[in-house]
């Protein structure tokens, strides 16, 4: 039996509600699988763009990557960019289980979830524009972990193996105004001429230090902290040191070759 109220059929009403809901669902869910097809290369090139300016930003000033457009840039990239991948014995490695590797194809997050010694290590070389041979500068990929959440960055080395040309940090979520601030040029520029490696030949990783406002111009290995922001600047140590560790091997190839 059919209850019915004010002659408006109940058992209707809720098949009614219940067949507009799965309609509902299903297209939407039908538009939301489109718009992900269509943005999705759009955002795959978002992500390529924004490494390739971090990669450049560790040898370039970041002046001038942001004066230049999309096009310029990835233009700039392919002319004085040349790539490769290592593994920590510093060995040149072109696929992994069957599948070719690159340096623009491994995912350094994923990557860092692995034990050290079964991770891949991109090597990113900065040359003369047109001429691989003339090397500028190495720049190495580092990760880690800063207060909140993941913290990475480009490191790039002059071709002596030893003095740091120059840095670029991202974060996904350390504090505005305190751990944020790692991705401001005023704190990256304080690595530029810094050493990796002790005068004994030990690699010695540069060391922000706890607080802020001191001179360490005169040292080697340290570098001005971020107040406030500790552990943000512990993560920023531990990361030089645990990656600069894993490409140690392929570095002292490098040094070894030169």
């Amino acid at each position: 039996m059919q209850t019915r109220k004010g002659g408006y059929n109940v058992q209707q009403s809720n098949s009614y509600i219940i067949t507009f809901s799965v309609i509902l669902t299903v297209v939407l869910g039908f538009l939301l699988s489109g718009t992900s097809q269509l943005l999705g290369p759009i955002q795959k090139e978002a992500v390529a763009l924004d490494t390739k300016k971090q990669i450049l930003g560790a040898v370039i000033p970041v002046e001038e990557i942001a004066a230049m457009k999309p096009a310029d840039i990835n233009a700039y990239y392919e002319n004085t960019i040349s790539s490769k991948v290592v593994n920590i014995s510093g060995e040149e490695v072109t696929e992994q289980d069957g599948v070719a590797v690159t340096a623009e194809t491994v995912d350094i997050s994923k990557n860092y979830k692995k034990p050290a010694d079964q991770r891949l290590y991109p090597v990113f070389i900065f040359h003369d524009e047109g001429s691989e041979d003339k090397v500028i500068s190495y720049i190495l990929p580092v990760y880690g972990a800063g207060l909140w959440d993941a913290i990475w960055g480009y490191l790039a080395l002059e071709t002596d193996i030893n003095t740091i040309k120059g840095v670029t940090f991202s974060h996904a979520g350390e504090t505005p105004g305190l751990g944020a601030r790692i991705t401001s040029p005023e704190v990256q520029n304080r690595y530029t001429g810094k050493k990796i490696y002790s005068e004994s030949g030990e690699l010695e990783p540069v060391e922000m230090q706890k607080g802020e406002g001191r001179d360490y111009s005169g040292q080697e290995h340290q570098v001005d902290g971020l107040s406030g922001a500790t552990l943000t600047a512990k993560g920023v140590n531990n990361m030089f040191v645990n990656y600069l560790g894993a490409y140690q091997a392929y570095l002292e190839k490098v040094k070894g070759k030169s």
